[in-house]
């Protein structure tokens, strides 16, 4: 008799073998699938043909629903807030035509314009009287941030600024987090909590897309320069940040922590293909201390394990990481320098679950045949999964540009194994 997925997926991050490979799709913002690939999974298992919901639209992300999920053999549940990350509730789904002429459901508070070239203009909060936070070009398949950063003014800069999306959690809020545990508890699936608040500099989140009114530190490009030029004032942001989310976590633990099995606690990328954004020592300084802060009240206090998510070459981050106290580092960007599989496992795999990894979306997935999708899948499952510590994603997303037949034939070779 075999194990359910809960099971193996809590063998395997605990670095126990499971019984089989263990499998996410759509548990996160950063292991999910392109709309128009997800409308294309639901045509090839012979599902009912309808609009899918784009549950997160800046990466235009499909939701994937109970069929999908019973079919592809998935092990993992994603919960999230209210909001979705242009500040606007997922409720009263629409149907929308995207510039590629599919059919899909947007909330139906997500308001949008159109640029003088055609470009689909998203507003915070789907309120069209403010400047617009992100585009869609009409040739794109999903949103890009505008810059909004206002000039900056030394000798005005102020912390509270840039914490004005971290606020204490709201009862409502609160209610909103225990009901959605509750509603996924019966599954039999490993449960991760996207519950925010621990941003920590995430480049995705700096900008303030659900603002209407961002102020602060809120260009991409004046971020980093800051994190050199100011790192006193980034390390007052981040204990500030790291206060308050404190003070949420033990809120939400109180009311549903014994339902959750990992947190996504950071999705800050700090890799390039080839290096670093930042040397060790620098990591160690400006971030490492707020990192253990939050993780550590997690291991004092609940039974979660800690998610980070950082793109790119991040072997000589990997220690640091570990003593930051991460459980688990997404992805495994296998074509990346330096992150060679069975290097990683061999130095890291006892300490440190990898998810993520399971196909290059560089260059296997979108450019090879179904043949070299397969191969890779297999044998990345037999290098990462060897004594558990791996839950099965693809490098990052599934994009919408990915040949379907190279979607299947990773699938295939997952049913196989």
């Amino acid at each position: 008799m075999t194990s359910g997925s809960k099971h193996n997926f809590r063998e395997t991050i605990n670095h126990r073998q499971p019984e089989k490979v263990v499998v996410d799709f759509g548990s996160t913002s950063v292991t999910g699938i392109h709309v128009l690939i997800v409308e294309k999974l639901r045509e090839y298992y012979g599902l009912e043909k309808r609009p899918v919901r784009v549950f997160e639209p800046y990466q235009m992300l499909g939701e994937i629903d109970d069929e999908l999920i019973r079919e592809m053999g998935i092990d993992v549940l994603g919960i999230f807030g209210e909001n979705n990350m242009f500040g606007i509730r997922n409720t009263g789904w629409k149907v929308h035509k995207t510039p590629w002429g599919q059919e899909v459901m947007f909330p139906g508070e997500f308001n949008y314009s159109f640029s003088a070239g055609g470009d689909i203009l998203i507003h915070p909060g789907g309120d069209t009287s403010v400047p617009p936070c992100a585009v869609m070009p009409g040739s794109g398949y999903f949103f890009d941030a505008l810059n909004r950063q206002e000039p900056i003014d030394e000798s005005a800069l102020r912390v509270e600024d840039n914490l004005e999306e971290f606020t204490e959690i709201s009862d409502h809020d609160l209610q909103y987090w225990k009901k959605q545990a509750e509603s996924v508890s019966n599954a039999g699936k490993g449960i991760v909590a996207s519950l925010g608040g621990t941003a920590l500099g995430d480049i995705a989140l700096v900008p303030g897309l659900q603002l209407k009114e961002p102020k602060g530190i809120r260009g991409v490009e004046e971020w980093y320069i800051s994190t050199v030029m100011r790192e006193d004032f980034v390390k007052e942001i981040f204990d500030r940040q790291s206060d308050i989310a404190l003070k949420n976590l033990e809120k939400i633990n109180n009311a549903a922590g014994n339902l959750i099995d990992v947190v996504f606690v950071c999705g800050t990328d700090f890799g390039t293909q080839n290096s670093t954004f930042c040397s060790p020592e620098t990591f160690a300084r400006v971030w490492m201390p707020y990192y253990q802060k939050i993780n550590n009240w997690i291991h004092q206090n609940t039974g979660w394990k800690t998610f980070k998510h950082s793109c790119g070459s991040i072997d000589s981050l990997m220690e640091l990481f570990i003593e930051s106290g991460f459980d688990i580092i997404n992805p495994v960007q296998i074509n990346a320098a330096g992150m060679d599989p069975v290097m990683l496992k061999k130095n890291y795999g006892s300490r440190i679950t990898f998810w993520g990894g399971g196909v290059d979306t560089q260059k296997t997935f979108p450019f090879g045949t179904p043949a070299q999708v397969k191969d890779q899948v297999k044998r990345q499952c037999d290098i990462l999964n060897k004594d558990g510590g791996f839950v099965f994603n693809t490098v990052h997303n599934i994009q919408a540009n990915v040949p379907f037949e190279n979607v299947v034939a990773m699938l295939e070779a997952l049913k196989e194994l």
